[in-house]
C-alpha cells in the first residue's frame, strides 16, 4: 500500500488538473467571444424547441455548434422566448443564451407624425417588410394617433393599427373632458375634424391654439372657415401626390376654390363632414384649449409661421405682404 500511495496521489493530482482545464476550457468556450464577425439580427419562430433554435443560431454564425447550445439549455434549464434578437459582433454563447431566456428582443420603432392621413399611415406599414398580414379595410380618417410606435418582426400591420387607434381613443377621450363651457363644438368627431384643420394649417408648435382660436370664432359667428388644406382634401381624398411638391402636386387654383365638395370650407359653412388627416395631442388639446382672442384671419408670413388679423381690411394687407413674398419666388 506504501508504494501505491504516490501513484494514487499522482493518479488524483492528474484528474484534478484534468478537470480544472475542462472547466476552464467550459468556461472559455461558453463565456468567451463567440464566431459572429458582424452584428447579425436572427428570427426565432413560436414553436421552436431547444435543437431548432441551436441550428439557426448556428446556421446565423452565432454560435459554434449546436450541441454547445443544447448542453447548456440542460445545465441551466429556462424558457426560450421567441422573437427576433440583435446579437453583437462575437457574442458568447452564454450570453446568446441569456438573451433568449430573458426575452431581450430586438425592438423596431415606427414614428407617424403629424398630420398624415390614414391613406399615408398604412402605406407606411405596407412598406415594412418584416411586419405581415394586410393593412385594415375601412380605417376611419383621423382615427390613427401620431406617435412612436415599438414592435418586433412578425406583428401583424393589423395589430399596430389597433394599437394606433386605441391611443387616438384615449387622447380624444382625455381631451374632450378638458373641453371649456361655450365652446362651438359639440361632439368629439367635430374636435378631431377642427384638430386635424389646425394640424395642417400650421407646423410651428407654438401658433395651433392661436390658429385653433381663430377656427373657433369663425364657427362662433357663422363665418366659412376658409381653409385651404380641407380643398386640397376633398380634390386629393386624402391620397396625396409623392412627387415631393406637396399634398397636392402644385399650388390651389382658383377654381380649386369653386370644387363641390362637403369638404370645401370656401363654399359651405361650418366644419367639414370628417378630418381631414391625423391630428397630434397637441392640435388637439389646442381644440379645447384655445388662445383667447379676436382674430379671425392669418396668412403665411413668409417665414414658416403665420400673421393673423382682426379686421379684413387689415388682413387684405397682410395678404397683399404674402403675395409679393411668393411671387419673387
Amino acid at each position: 500500500m506504501t508504494r501505491a500511495f504516490p501513484f494514487v496521489l499522482a493518479c488524483l493530482a492528474l484528474a484534478a488538473s484534468l478537470l480544472l482545464l475542462a472547466a476552464v476550457w467550459g468556461r472559455i468556450l461558453y463565456t468567451g467571444p463567440g464566431p459572429l464577425p458582424v452584428a447579425q439580427l436572427v428570427v426565432i419562430p413560436r414553436g421552436d424547441g431547444v435543437s431548432m433554435i441551436a441550428t439557426r443560431l448556428h446556421r446565423a454564425g452565432v454560435i459554434p455548434h449546436p450541441l454547445l447550445f443544447q448542453a447548456l439549455a440542460v445545465a441551466l434549464p429556462a424558457p426560450l422566448h421567441a422573437g427576433e434578437y440583435e446579437f453583437p459582433v462575437r457574442v458568447s454563447l452564454l450570453d446568446a443564451y441569456r438573451r433568449m431566456v430573458t426575452g431581450d428582443v430586438y425592438v423596431r420603432l415606427l414614428t407617424i407624425p403629424e398630420g398624415l392621413t390614414t391613406h399615408q399611415v398604412l402605406q407606411k406599414l405596407n412598406e415594412i417588410d418584416v411586419l405581415v398580414g394586410p393593412v385594415p379595410d375601412n380605417v376611419p380618417e383621423g382615427a390613427l394617433l401620431p406617435d412612436t410606435y415599438r414592435y418586433s418582426s412578425g406583428d401583424t400591420r393589423q395589430a399596430l393599427v389597433d394599437r394606433m387607434r386605441t391611443a387616438m381613443d384615449k387622447v380624444i377621450a382625455d381631451a374632450w373632458s378638458q373641453r371649456p363651457d361655450g365652446t362651438p363644438l359639440t361632439t368629439q368627431a367635430e374636435m378631431v375634424a377642427l384638430a386635424a384643420i389646425v394640424e395642417k394649417e400650421t407646423g410651428i408648435a407654438a401658433e395651433r391654439p392661436r390658429i385653433a382660436g381663430v377656427f373657433l370664432n369663425r364657427l362662433r359667428l357663422g363665418m366659412k372657415l376658409q381653409s385651404d388644406p380641407t380643398v386640397i382634401y376633398g380634390l386629393t381624398e386624402g391620397k396625396p401626390e409623392q412627387d415631393g411638391q406637396g399634398p397636392l402636386g402644385r399650388r390651389l387654383l382658383r377654381k380649386d376654390m369653386r370644387q363641390d365638395s362637403l369638404y370645401n370650407t370656401y363654399k359651405y359653412a361650418g366644419l367639414p363632414p370628417g378630418p381631414i388627416a391625423n391630428p397630434g395631442r397637441d392640435a388637439i388639446m389646442a381644440t379645447v384649449k384655445p388662445e383667447a382672442h379676436q382674430y379671425l384671419y392669418f396668412v403665411a408670413d413668409g417665414t414658416g409661421g403665420h400673421v393673423f388679423a382682426k379686421t379684413f381690411k387689415e388682413h387684405d394687407r397682410n395678404v397683399s405682404k404674402w403675395r409679393k413674398i411668393r411671387s419673387k419666388d
